[in-house]
C-alpha cells in the first residue's frame, strides 16, 4: 500500500449518482474540509431511477435527489460547487459529448486532486459507475491537453493527483479515525435511499438508524484492518497524470 498521499488544496469529486460520494468518500472529504480543502462535485446522473417503487414520480424524485446531494455534501463540510450533469440515471455513456462536459467542469473548477469511480472494477454490475469512471479519468485527460475541446474557450488544468475509489487494486488507505459519524450524517441526508441502499424502513426507528451508523463504522473498520489502522477508506492513486 501507498504510505502517505499529501492532502490536496482543492478537489472534486465525480460520482455516478447522488449518494455515491458520501458512501465511497465520505470520510475523506469532511475530514479534508475540516482541514481547509475545498470540495467540489460533479453528479453525473440525475438518481431518478433510484427507488423500488414502480410508481414514483421520476422528475420528482430527480429534483429531491438534487437537494439531498446538496445538503450531503454540505453536511460534510463542502464548500465547493455541487453541480449535476443530469443524465438520465441508468443510461449514462462515456461518450464524446459527456467526456467534454466533464473536462470542462475539470477546467472550470482547477481541482489539485479528482476522485472517482474505479471504471475497470471486476465483474460491476451497474454500468453508470463503470461510465463514470472513464468519464473521470478520460476528462481528466481531455481537461489537461490544450487541443481537447478548444471550444471550451478555457486554460486546459492538470490536477496532481487522480484517486479511484471501489478500486480494483487499492495502493493508499486514507486514515478516517473519528470521521464515521459524519459520513453517516451526510448519508441520512439521502432520506429517499433509506430502503433501497441504507436498509431503513422506519425513517422515525432510532434503532434502525443505529444499525445504519454500525454499519457504515464497521465497513470503515473492516476496510482499515488489513493496513493497520482503526478506520478507513480506500483507494487507487495516480500521480502520472
Amino acid at each position: 500500500m501507498r504510505k502517505t498521499f499529501t492532502r490536496p488544496n482543492s478537489a472534486l469529486v465525480i460520482a455516478a449518482h447522488p449518494d455515491d460520494a458520501e458512501f465511497q468518500c465520505g470520510a475523506t472529504l469532511a475530514k479534508w474540509t475540516a482541514s481547509g480543502t475545498t470540495v467540489h462535485y460533479l453528479v453525473c446522473t440525475d438518481g431518478s431511477k433510484g427507488t423500488w417503487d414502480p410508481n414514483t414520480d421520476q422528475k420528482a424524485l430527480a429534483v429531491t435527489r438534487e437537494s439531498e446531494q446538496i445538503a450531503a455534501a454540505r453536511r460534510l463540510g463542502a464548500t465547493g460547487s455541487v453541480l449535476f450533469l443530469g443524465q438520465v440515471d441508468g443510461e449514462l455513456q462515456s461518450d464524446l459529448a459527456t467526456r467534454s462536459q466533464v473536462a470542462k467542469a475539470i477546467r472550470q473548477l482547477r481541482p489539485e486532486a479528482v476522485l472517482g469511480h474505479d471504471p475497470w472494477r471486476k465483474y460491476r454490475l451497474h454500468p453508470d459507475h463503470r461510465h463514470a469512471g472513464l468519464l473521470a479519468v478520460e476528462g481528466v485527460v481531455a481537461a489537461r491537453d490544450p487541443l481537447f475541446f478548444p471550444d471550451h474557450g478555457l486554460e486546459p488544468h492538470r490536477p496532481t493527483a487522480l484517486l479511484l475509489f471501489e478500486a480494483e487494486e487499492p495502493d493508499y488507505a486514507e486514515d478516517v479515525k473519528g470521521w464515521s459519524s459524519i459520513k453517516s450524517a451526510a448519508l441520512l441526508e439521502h432520506r429517499t435511499q433509506f430502503a433501497t441502499t441504507h436498509g431503513i424502513q422506519d425513517p422515525n426507528d432510532s434503532r434502525q438508524i443505529g444499525e445504519f451508523e454500525s454499519r457504515v463504522e464497521q465497513q470503515l473498520r473492516d476496510a482499515a484492518r488489513p493496513h493497520g489502522l482503526e478506520s478507513a477508506e480506500l483507494f487507487k492513486v495516480i500521480l502520472d497524470l
